[in-house]
């Protein structure tokens, strides 16, 4: 359908409307691994014609994400592959697992695919199960947050889960998972989200920074995320007991965002268990 001229126009006329109407800013493409690679570069100049700053952003699943999120075609894409390694690392108490997909996707070596790009990124959706019901520990909730909101990406919060609400995906339907609220039960959990977004918000070294392992055991990981302006430390105690990181890039002294708490290091880096660090 997407090879007739007159389909895509009448597409492209919908889109405009849209735009017109309602002033959209972006639209969000269902199974755009499925879709017609010209329809997309299509989309993309028509868009950038009406809107220069109109963002494109496809479900992706599977795949090299870097056919279809490129100057031409998509802005981003789901990043499928660091949602299974957020919840599975946890699981199964092996942070290399993550620490291997965002080193992958956008490390500093030359073979990382993703560097630069801004897929993403979620714990759940409306299609999978939720965080709150997938974990097996209930502890480590806000700590897959606070990967989500210290990893490379766009993070996403799927409505709901900032409550750390339940639902797991039926064989045969997803309306356990898409439930009507009669009103928002925020707790504990959401102000620790809504700690770690302003953080990130506020940060060009989370938003934008390089990304790069500086120490990684099975039960902790912390990675740092750098601009040319900003240094950022990012970790996490998956454990139950506390942990003592040793490397000689752990000096001086930093502040952990969340806290406001000041840490002087000398190569190592005290880490309480079920932890959270944003350090600067």
């Amino acid at each position: 359908t997407l090879q007739n001229p007159a389909v895509v126009d009448y597409l492209m006329e919908c889109v405009k409307y849209w735009i017109d109407e309602f002033d959209i800013d972006g639209l969000r493409l269902d199974v755009a691994y499925s879709l017609d690679h010209n329809f997309m570069r299509r989309l993309r100049s028509y868009t950038q014609e009406l809107k220069p700053d109109f963002a494109l952003i496809g479900e992706v699943l599977f795949g090299d994400y870097n056919i279809i999120v490129n100057d031409e075609m998509l802005h981003s894409c789901t990043n499928y592959e660091c949602y299974k390694g957020l919840y599975s690392s946890f699981n199964s108490m092996n942070m290399f697992e993550i620490a291997h997909s965002l080193h992958r996707q956008f490390g500093s070596d030359q073979w990382c695919i993703y560097r630069g790009k801004h897929l993403m990124t979620f714990v759940d959706n409306h299609d999978v199960t939720r965080l709150a019901s997938i974990l097996t520990n209930k502890k480590h909730i806000p700590l897959a947050y606070g990967l989500l909101m210290g990893m490379p990406g766009i993070p996403c919060l799927y409505y709901g889960s900032e409550w750390a609400e339940q639902g797991e995906k039926a064989p045969d339907n997803d309306y356990a998972l898409r439930p009507c609220f009669e009103e928002p039960k925020p707790n504990e959990l959401t102000e620790e989200i809504k700690k770690m977004i302003h953080v990130r918000t506020g940060s060009n070294a989370l938003c934008h920074g390089s990304y790069r392992n500086v120490v990684l055991t099975n039960h902790q990981l912390i990675f740092e995320r750098r601009t040319d302006d900003e240094r950022m430390l990012v970790a996490i105690n998956a454990s139950d007991a506390p942990f003592t990181a040793h490397n000689g890039e752990l000096g001086g002294t930093m502040t952990d965002l969340l806290t406001g708490n000041e840490i002087q290091m000398s190569g190592q880096l005290e880490m309480p268990p079920y932890s959270v660090q944003y350090l600067k």
